[in-house]
């Protein structure tokens, strides 16, 4: 295992289940990314994503679509989230995990873009649309830098696919938990139990779920299933509407059933 995947795996003996949470660059601005990084760090949170801006987010809902084009218009650069990403991880003893789209890196360049992920103190990469058969160029870079690529299965992800992909993921193996984009809810029931069992089943990494969990009913579910949960649309929402106070209740509350 890589030494994200060993780190995960180290955290998880201390808690029922970890928690990953998101962040889009620039939005509503830098300020209030890192206010939200710190009490994300604050209240016990595992690991953080931070999804740089990009004009078409396929895998995005309308909450984060929203944002996306924001932060864009606003005109958040790619070099402004870098040295933010810089100060941050240099701040914060977490794991820090980049999410974007693969023309962000075609235009940067590939290499290079892996590079300064790593020189930054990213650990690793979600590039929801980098097939690892159709971009070898940023598997081998991220090869190449020790920086995991972290890829996604789905319900639909065939048996064969879904053995493909948990061996070509590194740090963890990022489950979607329904059919759709980001920011609707998700039906946690026996069909995502078996799910999970699938991909417990192929994965030589540690497993993440996201999309859709927005209650602690929802983490409750997880445990014993996943090694982290993943929140982010839920997280945008509660800061759009009750603030920095806000998500921190949300955060704790989500931690009362299983800490």
């Amino acid at each position: 295992m890589s030494k994200l995947a060993e780190e995960i795996v180290g955290k998880k003996k201390q808690k029922d289940i970890l928690l990953m949470t998101h962040q889009i660059l620039g939005y509503p601005d830098f300020e209030t990314n890192y206010n939200m990084i710190r009490l994300f760090v604050e209240c016990g949170v595992d690991l953080i994503e931070l999804q740089l801006p990009f004009s078409e987010p396929i895998a995005d809902g309308p909450i984060f679509l929203k944002a996306n084009q924001e932060a864009l218009q606003r005109g958040t650069t790619i070099e402004q989230c870098l040295q933010f990403a810089r100060r941050v991880t240099a701040e914060f003893n977490i794991p820090f995990i980049f999410m974007t789209y693969y023309n962000i890196l075609y235009q940067y360049g590939v290499d290079e873009f892996v590079a300064t992920s790593k020189s930054i103190g990213i650990r690793g990469l979600i590039v929801p649309d980098a097939y690892p058969e159709e971009s070898c160029d940023y598997m081998d870079s991220c090869k190449k830098y020790e920086v995991d690529p972290i890829l996604l299965v789905t319900p639909y992800t065939p048996d064969e696919r879904l053995g493909y992909l948990s061996r070509k993921t590194g740090g963890l193996l990022y489950c979607v938990a329904r059919k759709g984009v980001t920011g609707g809810k998700t039906d946690f029931n026996n069909n995502t139990t078996t799910f999970l069992s699938r991909c417990c089943q192929y994965a030589s990494t540690p497993i993440g779920v996201g999309f859709g969990i927005q209650h602690k009913n929802d983490v409750q579910f997880l445990i014993g299933k996943s090694d982290i949960a993943i929140i982010g649309s839920k997280l945008l929402e509660v800061l759009e509407e009750e603030g920095l106070a806000g998500v921190k209740t949300f955060l704790y509350s989500l931690q009362q059933k299983f800490e």
